[in-house]
Order: structure tokens, then C-alpha cells, then sequence
């Protein structure tokens, strides 16, 4: 049984690193370890000692180029000073197996790095990007999610539906063109969608889709399932008392957001 090893990535305006770390031992992770992405830069931690991880949200950069955009150049041109690529140690972890999860910005960022969606196995090659709020305003809310039983994301696995918070304003998907939303779909990288709650239907309507995703995207995976991304904040839900109507609904009418870790968890564990 395999040691799960978490390394939550902090730095540069993240700012839900150790809700996202508390969340992943919650989960029953061995051990999760906030460090800064300068530190990888440096060359002070390596990836290859972790094997779960984890891109917070937050407001990297404070979103001035775009959400995640600045830190997207940051991983793909960054060294140590040995000279070594920090985007060789993150291909690496990969290919040995790690899984990845984004959240909220972590999940921009992992789209503008081209980990996400991936689609044909094209990694590191942009597919999609996130925009403005069709609302056009900043979204703090809670939303009804339903995961994709036919995706092959180890996240998801065993989920049918959560009620998680959202807090973002560039959230929607844009995918080039309305055929790739086909691909996206055929290939079920739509690991998870916004629903209306009375009829659990994936649903374009305000706001139970917050941004104006198409086909209701809240998250995507890849073809390996392994890496997972979501504008919803499950690591935000990791006790009954952080649901807004705990007292009057009971503390199991909702799993709790940590079953998507717990999820990743398991995967590891039985490696």
C-alpha cells in the first residue's frame, strides 16, 4: 500500500494553501507539505518526493494578466540553479504516476499550462481557457455539482453529486470551437457539471451555473484521469459545520467536498 505524500503549491497571491493542506489530510493523506513555488524554483524541494498534488486557488498575480496566466509562464519557464526545467520535475511526476488536482485558480492554471483537457493526449498544448463571469461580477456562493460516472477521473470515482461553495470571477470555460466541446464530451473529460438542484439536469441557468460554462463545466479531467480540474472549492466543505444550513438540514444531508480527496487518496493507496 502506497504512501500518499501531498504537495500543496503556494506563492504569488494563493491563499487557500492550508485549507486546501488541512483538507487533503483530512482526507487521509500521510502527509501534505505547503510549499512555495519559489522553493521548487530554487531547487530547496523536489517533486519526486511527493506523490498527490495540489494547485490551491487563490488570486495568483492578482489575475492581472488573466487568471493563472502570469503563473502558467512561471511554470513553463522557471530553473533551478542547476539549470533544471521545474516543468521537467512536474512531466515527471506525472509519468510516475502522481495525480494532480487544481482548484479554482489551480484549475486555471493547469488549463493554461495545457495539463487540462488534454484532449487526443496533447499535454502541455492549450485547449481551452477561462473568462469573466457571464454575470460579470465576482460569485460567492454554493452550487449543486453531479459528477460523470463514465469519466475516467480518479476524483470522481464513486461520486454522484455534491453541494460544494464556488468564489471566483473568471470562471467560465472557452473551448476554440463548439466541435471541441464535442470531442470534450465524447471522450467524457467532463468529469463534473453545474445542475439545477430540483431536476439534477446539467443546466445553463443563473445561478446554479455561476459562470456560463457551456454544457454546464464546472470541472475537467484528462485521458488518464489522473489530474482534475474544478472552479467549486471541495477542500472549502471538510466539515458538516462549513455547510450554510448544517443546523436545519442535519450534518449528513451533504458529503462533505473531502470526498473528492478521499477519492485521490484511495486511488494512491491502491497502487
Amino acid at each position: 500500500m502506497s504512501r500518499v505524500k501531498a504537495l500543496v503549491i503556494t506563492g504569488y497571491g494563493t491563499n487557500c494553501e492550508n485549507e486546501s493542506a488541512y483538507a487533503v489530510k483530512a482526507a487521509g493523506a500521510d502527509s501534505a507539505d505547503v510549499i512555495y513555488f519559489s522553493d521548487l524554483a530554487a531547487g530547496h524541494v523536489r517533486m519526486d518526493a511527493y506523490n498527490y498534488l495540489i494547485c490551491p486557488g487563490g488570486f495568483l498575480d492578482g489575475d492581472d494578466l488573466g487568471a493563472a496566466q502570469a503563473a502558467a509562464l512561471r511554470w513553463r519557464w522557471s530553473k533551478t540553479e542547476n539549470g533544471d526545467p521545474v516543468l521537467n520535475q512536474l512531466k515527471n511526476f506525472f509519468q510516475d504516476g502522481g495525480i494532480i488536482l487544481g482548484i479554482c485558480n489551480g484549475f486555471q492554471l493547469l488549463c493554461k499550462l495545457g495539463l487540462l483537457p488534454a484532449v487526443g493526449g496533447k499535454y502541455f498544448e492549450r485547449q481551452v481557457s477561462l473568462s469573466y463571469n457571464d454575470s460579470g461580477r465576482f460569485e460567492d456562493r454554493w452550487v449543486h455539482l453531479k459528477a460523470n460516472p463514465a469519466s475516467p477521473c480518479v476524483f470522481t470515482k464513486g461520486l454522484d453529486k455534491l453541494y460544494v461553495p464556488i468564489r471566483h470571477g473568471e470562471g467560465k470555460i472557452i473551448p476554440k470551437d463548439e466541435a471541441f466541446l464535442q470531442e470534450l464530451v465524447d471522450a467524457n473529460l467532463v468529469a463534473v457539471q453545474y445542475v439545477d438542484p430540483e431536476s439534477g439536469n446539467p443546466t445553463q441557468e443563473y445561478p446554479y451555473n455561476p459562470n456560463g460554462s457551456p454544457l454546464g463545466i464546472a470541472g475537467l479531467t484528462d485521458p488518464s484521469g489522473r489530474i482534475l480540474g474544478l472552479m467549486p472549492h471541495p477542500e472549502a466543505y471538510n466539515h458538516p459545520t462549513n455547510h450554510p444550513s448544517w443546523t436545519r438540514e442535519g450534518a449528513d444531508a451533504h458529503p462533505l467536498g473531502l470526498a473528492m480527496l478521499e477519492a485521490g487518496v484511495r486511488y494512491l493507496r491502491e497502487l
